[in-house]
């Protein structure tokens, strides 16, 4: 339960329609493997004591019976347990009976959760046998133990707040207006349904569709037991469908067929973070019942993965995604060049990665012009050679330009930064930040007035891990008239420039190759013409590492040990801890200070969830201190 990761569980065990102490052993047993593998939580099948398909047996008092008596085994058995188990059966209160879902926690019956929307179409017929929830709730006595009997219950952790646990049953999920709503309003983090939905073709997709967005739009863990081997074949067959999903995202899930459990971690702090920070809705519903249990808290042993590319889509080898990526970037610029009627579009190309994807868009976005704008427009690829340009990028950045079709320019600013230095009594040799940011200053100068004697916009080439960092000169290479990668990462920069060679081929593809296989470098330390002397991860460590920080620091709001953890498991063998912790702290340390650059930055699009936009995702002021992160981290 450390850091908020709890296992959880799902199981479909092999049943026995009616025969009550077979289905009692099954369930024992992944009950005592449940807890064995440290999960906190179990869900089984709805009516898995009895099976789904009784039918009329249902009525029969000694099935009923029986499966009482099967509760107060498996309640015995799990003396000592500290896992919260979920088991359906049903339930006779006041001369109905009802689908329920029993809350079992170290030998204690919890609660009787009923079921609220019972289907009555097609192959299914439950309001013959059952009755909806009833309103309101009911102290009862079952399997001699006193309990509440009610829909509207959370099972709350002592330890970890932020867990909240509340079930629903099968059709529940189906309708227009799942209880999980009212649920998760009242605070439910964790989902819990215990199902017997059949197997039809196509269903399981559509189920797994169902339980993904549920969990998406409740931000919340979803877990789905299914009945599966054993259920009558009568009319249907079950599959056994289970799943584990956490805020739109399939963690864990069964084959279709299959008995057993499913397993994973999910991450209710997390969930809590995003409960918190997108809480645009209704009031919670104060009139649920609250039922606390207590677990004790340990580190769980993490099983689930975490992107090493967060910012990568898993489907980016397709194409889809990074040509929508691209085409937001060259629309929205488009539409900022059609708006300012602009001549053209300036672009500053160095050689390096981040100019190459802003030419790339710059030519896209040319073709989505109007016909009357696009006829004269043109795009400049300016050059600016300086102390530190080596001849491979200077001739990588004209060899593009022109394979483009842009029009490229070459402005050495050799003489006017040399003459500024001298001007303000710079010492020649002294290669300090003074030194370093002449250069980037004077570049942006030439693009700003090259574009106003052109009636030109400046687009911005600057990405995304840059503005966390702060890698850039202030009213230098920060500045442009409109960013269109403010918002891509450096890792998935490399990605679009990559796919943007294949889909070109010939000049522009060879040309993008050698640019990805360039050291990243600002190059403004002399050189030799040849040898890049200054390599930017040597200075601020490997953007694959500042990227999954960023991530995990935004968009969940991580705390540094926690990204420090996952940060481990994730690159394990490709750094060591030591490694991970230097530029963690790095990290930190350079996001707080550099906000200042973030709070004025130009306008640029926003490709993804995370984005520093002062405007629009990230307010945060410019001297805020950081100490308290980094305390966490050394602690």
């Amino acid at each position: 339960m450390k850091d908020g990761f709890i296992k959880v569980a799902c199981g479909t065990p092999s049943l026995h329609v009616a025969d009550v102490t077979r289905n009692v052993s099954e369930i024992v047993s992944l009950v005592r493997q449940a807890s064995d593998r440290g999960a906190k939580i179990l869900v089984l099948p709805e009516l898995c004591l009895t099976g789904y398909t009784a039918s009329d047996l249902f009525y029969h008092e000694p099935l009923l019976s029986a499966a009482e008596r099967g509760l107060k085994t498996i309640l015995e058995s799990t003396l000592g347990v500290y896992t919260l188990v979920f088991v359906g059966l049903p339930f006779s209160f006041r001369g109905r009976l009802y689908n329920v879902a029993a809350a079992i926690y170290d030998g204690k019956l919890l609660a009787l959760v009923p079921k609220t929307y019972l289907p009555n179409y097609n192959e299914f017929y439950e309001k013959r046998q059952f009755s909806p929830a009833p309103t309101g709730k009911f102290e009862v006595e079952f399997c001699s133990q006193k309990t509440i009997f009610a829909r509207d219950v959370l099972f709350c952790s002592k330890e970890l707040p932020e867990l909240k646990i509340a079930a629903e049953l099968c059709e529940d999920l189906w309708v227009m207006s799942p209880p999980s709503v009212s649920h998760a309003l009242a605070g439910a983090t964790v989902l819990v349904n215990l199902s017997a939905s059949n197997e039809l073709v196509g269903k399981a997709d559509y189920r797994r569709k169902l339980v993904s967005m549920q969990s998406a739009k409740l931000f919340c863990a979803y877990l789905y037991a299914d009945a599966g081997v054993g259920e009558s074949t009568t009319d249907s067959v079950f599959a056994g469908h289970d799943i584990i999903a956490e805020n739109g995202k399939i963690l864990a899930e069964s084959k279709l067929f299959s008995h057993g459990l499913i397993e994973t971690e999910i991450d209710v702090k997390a969930l809590y973070a995003e409960r918190v920070k997108y809480a645009q809705y209704a009031e919670p519903n104060n009139a649920y019942e609250t039922i606390e249990f207590s677990t004790p808290i340990a580190e769980t042993t993490l099983t689930r993965t975490f992107p090493r590319f967060p910012f990568i889509p898993d489907d980016i080898g397709s194409g889809e995604r990074p040509e929508l990526i691209l085409s937001l970037q060259s629309r929205a610029l488009a539409r900022r060049l059609s708006h300012t009627h602009s001549s053209c579009a300036v672009v500053g190309i160095s050689g390096g990665l981040d100019s190459a994807l802003a030419l790339l868009v710059a030519v896209r976005a040319k073709e989505l012009l109007p016909d009357e704008q696009k006829k004269d427009f043109v795009v400049y690829g300016i050059t600016m050679p300086c102390f530190g340009t080596t001849n491979r990028t200077f001739k990588n950045a004209k060899r593009l330009t022109t394979a483009l079709k842009a029009k490229c320019l070459k402005i050495s600013v050799k003489t006017s930064v040399t003459r500024h230095l001298k001007d303000i009594k710079h010492p020649e040799n002294t290669f300090d930040v003074t030194y370093e940011n002449a250069q980037a200053r004077e570049r942006t100068q030439v693009l700003m007035d090259f574009a106003n004697g052109h009636n030109g916009l400046v687009v911005g080439t600057g990405d995304l891990s840059e503005s966390a960092l702060g890698w850039a000169t202030y009213n230098g290479d920060h500045m442009s008239m409109y960013g269109v990668n403010c918002s891509v990462p450096k890792t998935l920069v490399k990605y679009l420039v990559s796919y943007e060679a294949e889909r070109r081929g010939g000049v522009v593809e060879k040309t993008l190759e050698d640019i990805l296989d360039t050291p990243i470098s600002p190059e403004l330390l002399p050189s030799d013409g040849v040898t890049v002397t200054q390599v930017t991860e040597d200075k601020v460590g490997p953007y694959e590492l500042h990227d999954f920080f960023l991530y995990y620091f935004m968009r969940y709001s991580f705390p540094p040990e926690k990204i420090f953890r996952v940060a481990k498991l994730t690159f394990d063998g490709i750094y060591d801890e030591e490694t991970i912790e230097k530029w963690l702290k790095t990290f930190i340390k350079r996001f707080f200070a550099q906000q200042f650059k973030r709070s004025c930055v130009p306008d640029g699009v926003k490709i993804g969830s995370v984005s520093l936009s002062p405007r629009a995702d990230w307010r945060m002021p410019s001297d805020a201190f950081s100490s308290e992160w980094l305390s966490r981290l050394d602690d």
